[in-house]
């Protein structure tokens, strides 16, 4: 009976997580890295608690466990990354919510300081579950989905604002740096990974990618990231030009909590495009790559450097020399992070408009709101307690209406999707939880 109860929690803890803003499918190695993780208790806590931010307070009453016990558990699941937790100056408190897979679980596992055998572990569990085929992106992108986690930011200096180009302070990571007030640097998770299952190819340091504002103090708070000053973060910016690495911030306009410092052979992100084919499991940016065919040598600079194999060499045509060759772009799978022009000896790459501009949520909160949208979760954000009789049942009648096709595909188009998102913040703020949509 004992083993029996214990699967069921962590059938239970996997069906959770599931149901976040990430898919996470079941099978054995997903159970295998549920119960190295966490313990029962946890586990059990985890399912019983509510989906969304929540206090201290409510916790406590939805799950009856008392208020200084539930403190140590949930602290403890906090400095182990599997919950989240924020603070809220209005009301000078913390709340809590379950991490999802991505960008979550994964990550900051990946970011503890436990020994070496371990990790190494922990390590091989996640790589056999997220690599396996194209397993975990398929649960995730292959329904059209529009919303990803992250986004790619583009290299400044490669975008000339000359010719009317468009070029916002959100797709700077100068401005973001600037309008941030607190910094953290931490250790890259997918360069983690790949290092401890021996596929690492870069020499790029494990400790490389940062996070910003809130994302920041929960990294320091939790012990999982480091401070570092604003002046730092800017070295560690120009390091990652020179490195030629790729910018990937949270998909968010407003108050971004990371900036990732992507690496293409270790880069779980960019992975689903370059490995897996695709092209929704990261936002590009607002450009995209052109060839000046009277600049380029063909020497093949930008394939070395393209993060995601989006370059190729084909023949010049040129009747003089018939191996000479000169630089493609594959527009379909180009992600505008600007390293090739960066890269390019002759300056024959050009950063250009991709045409219709990318959409981005404005706020965090938004990213919730429209990735559980497109993931067929978003009944569990706006009916959070697992407890209530009466929000089981709106979740089944809401989330059966809302993973309708047509219904989905009408509110996240642009004609619809700001009336929503303005729907789902007026009820936040009439449940008292206007704070959390200025996130």
């Amino acid at each position: 009976m004992g083993k029996i109860a214990e699967e069921n929690v962590y059938r239970r803890l996997g069906e959770k997580i599931n149901n976040l803003t990430f898919r996470a499918p079941w099978n054995d190695i997903f159970y295998n890295i549920l119960k190295n993780l966490y313990t029962e208790e946890e586990a059990a806590l985890v399912v019983n608690m509510p989906y969304g931010l929540s206090s201290l307070d409510r916790i406590s009453k939805i799950t009856k466990i008392e208020e200084n016990r539930l403190r140590n558990i949930l602290e403890k699941l906090c400095n182990k990354g599997l919950l989240m937790d924020l603070w809220n100056e209005n009301d000078r408190q913390y709340y809590f919510m379950p991490s999802p897979l991505l960008v979550g679980i994964f990550e900051f596992t990946m970011k503890r300081k436990e020994d070496d055998l371990k990790m190494k572990e922990w390590a091989k569990l996640f790589h056999d579950y997220m690599s396996k085929d194209d397993f975990l992106f398929s649960a995730n992108f292959s329904h059209d989905e529009q919303i990803s986690p992250l986004r790619v930011i583009p290299v400044e200096e490669t975008i000339k604002t000359k010719d009317n180009i468009a070029f916002l302070d959100y797709e700077k990571v100068s401005s973001l740096v600037e309008n941030s007030d607190r910094f953290a640097i931490h250790i890259c998770s997918c360069r983690k990974e790949t290092s401890l299952n021996g596929e690492k190819e870069c020499d790029v340091p494990l400790e490389s990618c940062t996070a910003l504002g809130f994302g920041a103090d929960y990294l320091i708070r939790n012990n999982l990231g480091r401070e570092i000053t604003k002046s730092e973060m800017l070295d560690h910016v120009a390091l990652s030009k020179e490195l030629g690495l790729v910018f990937c911030a949270d998909n968010v306009k407003n108050n971004p909590s990371f900036i990732c410092h992507c690496c293409k052979c270790c880069c779980l992100a960019l992975a689903g495009l370059s490995k897996y084919g695709y092209t929704n499991s990261i936002i590009t940016s607002n450009f995209i790559s052109k060839i000046d065919e009277s600049l380029c040598k063909g020497c093949g600079k930008c394939l070395e450097v393209c993060p995601v194999n989006a370059m190729s060499l084909i023949s010049a045509n040129d009747p003089k020399n018939k191996k000479k060759k000169k630089s493609h772009v594959n527009t379909e799978i180009c992600v505008g992070c600007g390293v090739c022009a960066s890269k390019c000896p002759t300056e024959a790459v050009n950063m250009i408009n991709r045409g219709s501009r990318v959409i981005h949520p404005e706020t965090t909160f938004e990213r919730i709101i429209l990735q559980s949208l497109d993931r067929g979760t978003i009944q569990n954000q706006l009916f959070d307690n697992p407890q209530s009789v009466t929000q089981k049942f709106m979740r089944s009648f809401v989330g059966g209406f809302l993973r309708l096709p047509p219904v989905k595909k009408a509110l996240l188009s642009d004609l619809l999707r700001s009336s929503f998102l303005g729907f789902v913040k007026t009820g936040a703020k009439m449940q008292g939880k206007g704070w959390m949509t200025e996130l």
